[in-house]
């Protein structure tokens, strides 16, 4: 592997990941060698995310036309008119010195293996928002979208996200059949290597100022008020060192909005995301810090923060004169989720083909809303990739899905995009808040009214990092044989457990045929437990990062009051549940530092 990597590595086309191998075979690091020769990158919850560097293992030039190769191979078996779909190429702003790799080098690749088969491409020019590809995909008629992005990642990683035809993310068995694709077309074509090619062909166009007028456009629909929007309230935004700043900018306008205050240190481009200690905007006031400090010294009441590709959105609100409210993505749905509702309300007399949707470790708040109201909820396995999959699928049978989301702060409000989107999530969160202002209510206010409307769902959602995959399958292991073999746990602080199901192994004890109704997901680790308190509490591994992730969500009845009693509860119990099924200290589990 090791010589067949350098033999197809060669200097003239990038000397830096080729030194990376020749310096760890000179100082005999056979191990790190292994970890990155000896294996391949698999499709993730959002596509190929590794470290950039060298070797099979990670992204770079080669990995990236191998998988773009691959690409090609299955999408001309699919698509007969390849050669007039074609297929949309975007980037976000990353970039690594170390190994030469940027984005846009790799965005300039993928454009190259494909246009060298004659394959047009819509390759935009400059660095776009994460949804703009699957829009782009959707609206120029492609067989295929690729965005080439690591989100929220650390600064070390990168990453090659693939939308099909219907601009859903791929879901099996698309991702399977072009893993088998790229591994039968490992050896570089003679253009591949030609980053210069985009500049030179007539299939290379650039869809930028077509897509971002169509969107646009579009995004106008889901401004209600327009007469609401004379409003004093002030924005911050923080684009986070990625894409965010001239979109969301764009779309404040759009909804007649005055142009939020921009994060100056955070506002342009920065791949090293030099002054946040991690580019993920989820983890709430620590990485907010200067969005938050801007927003007192300006007056500004709300904080939209869009992460480093603008698809997850972060809100934080002002009260007692500097005192903040950080929504969770749970909150933030419970909120968005109201509005689209409400609004949807006042111009349709029916719900019968209204969907919202959710996955499944996502709070279960819209679930008791549509039972009150009478419109349809669904759940969905983890990562938007199922999500967009349903909202295609429903679409289909002529139903209308108002909003989506993910605990993660992934939120999609309406249909425009089958794919979770900040750019219109942070507009339309701006003009709730000015709708609420107008009725003298802050966010915080209508969120306590809803909760006291339909029963407040309290949740807990947090990770410990394990960075060794044999520890996490040997905790996962250990759940399913507890009590014995093939005995999952029947306790959990102290209460019975009254459900598992399991969507790695496809068990529900609570099904007639013990059978889950979910998609079985061999790949990736998930087990959900349902306890007699109402608690339902999730454990699952990351499908981007090196995480196992913990949920937990108390549902109480409307009227239940005392809230303090529940959250002491809820807390205890998720405390025993990393205790007792993650054992964190006997494993080396590192905890949440941020």
């Amino acid at each position: 592997s090791m010589i067949y990597y350098i033999i197809l590595s060669p200097d003239e086309t990038n000397p830096q990941t080729r030194a990376q191998i020749e310096s760890l075979v000179k100082a005999g690091h056979v191990e790190e060698l292994r970890r990155r020769l000896c294996s391949r990158m698999s499709f993730g919850t959002a596509g190929l995310r590794a470290a950039m560097g060298a070797g099979f293992a990670r992204i770079n030039d080669l990995t990236i036309i191998q998988s773009t190769q691959g690409m090609y191979k299955y999408l001309a078996k699919f698509f007969p008119d390849l050669g007039s779909r074609g297929l949309v190429v975007g980037y976000d702003t990353r970039a690594q010195e170390t190994c030469g790799c940027s984005s846009e080098r790799l965005a300039r690749l993928t454009a190259a293996v494909m246009l060298c088969k004659d394959v047009p491409v819509y390759l935009f020019s400059t660095y776009v928002p994460t949804p703009f590809v699957p829009y782009a995909v959707k609206k120029l008629g492609a067989a295929a979208g690729i965005m080439v992005t690591a989100s929220h990642n650390p600064k070390e990683d990168n990453g090659y996200k693939v939308y099909w035809n219907n601009g859903a993310q791929i879901s099996s068995p698309h991702d399977k059949e072009i893993l088998r694709c790229i591994e039968e077309s490992v050896e570089p074509w003679p253009d591949s290597w030609n980053e210069k090619l985009p500049d030179s062909s007539a299939l290379r166009s650039d869809p930028l100022q077509e897509i971002c007028h169509l969107y646009m456009e579009e995004l106008s629909s889901l401004c209600f008020h327009r007469y609401t929007n004379r409003t004093s309230l002030k924005f911050v935004h923080s684009s986070f060192h990625g894409v965010g700043h001239r979109y969301v900018q764009q779309a404040f306008k759009v909804f007649g909005f005055p142009q939020p205050i921009p994060v100056p240190e955070q506002k342009d481009p920065d791949p090293n995301f030099s002054t946040v200690s991690c580019p993920n905007p989820e983890e709430g006031e620590s990485v907010l810090e200067l969005s938050l400090r801007l927003a007192e010294k300006e007056g500004a009441r709300v904080v939209v923060a869009t992460d480093p590709d603008a698809d997850r959105l972060a809100v934080a609100e002002q009260y007692d004169k500097c005192k903040w409210k950080v929504f969770t993505g749970n909150e933030l749905a419970a909120l968005l989720g109201w509005w689209m509702l409400y609004n949807w309300k006042e111009t349709h007399p029916e719900f019968k083909k209204v969907y919202m949707l959710a996955t499944t470790v996502s709070s279960k708040i819209l679930q008791t809303i549509a039972r009150t109201e009478g419109f349809h909820f669904e759940e969905t396995l983890p990562g938007f990739k199922w999500i967009g999959n349903k909202i295609c699928d429903l679409t289909k049978t002529g139903h209308e899905v108002i909003f989506s989301f993910e605990e993660s702060i992934g939120f999609l409000c309406g249909s425009m995009v089958p794919d979770k989107d900040g750019v219109s999530a942070a507009v339309v969160v701006a003009e709730m808040a000015a709708y609420l202002e107008n009725k003298n209510l802050t966010l915080n206010q209508q969120l306590k009214n809803i909760y006291e409307n339909y029963g407040y769902h309290i949740s807990k959602t947090s990770y410990v990092i394990c960075n060794d995959p044999p520890t996490v399958k040997r905790i996962f292991s250990r759940l399913r044989n507890f009590g014995g073999e093939n005995l999952y746990p029947i306790l959990c602080g102290g209460y019975n457990i009254v459900q598992v199901r399991d969507a790695t192994t496809g068990y529900d004890n609570n099904q007639p045929d013990q059978k889950s109704v979910l998609p079985v997901t061999k790949s990736s680790q998930m087990v959900t437990f349902t306890l007699q308190n109402g608690i339902v509490a999730t454990l699952r591994t990351s499908g981007t990062e090196p995480k196992i992730k913990y949920y937990t969500e108390f549902c109480a009845p409307p009227g239940e009051s005392d809230i303090s009693s529940l959250e002491e509860e809820l807390k205890r119990v998720t405390a025993a549940l990393v205790e007792e099924f993650l054992e964190p200290d006997k494993n080396n589990l590192i905890p949440r530092s941020v």
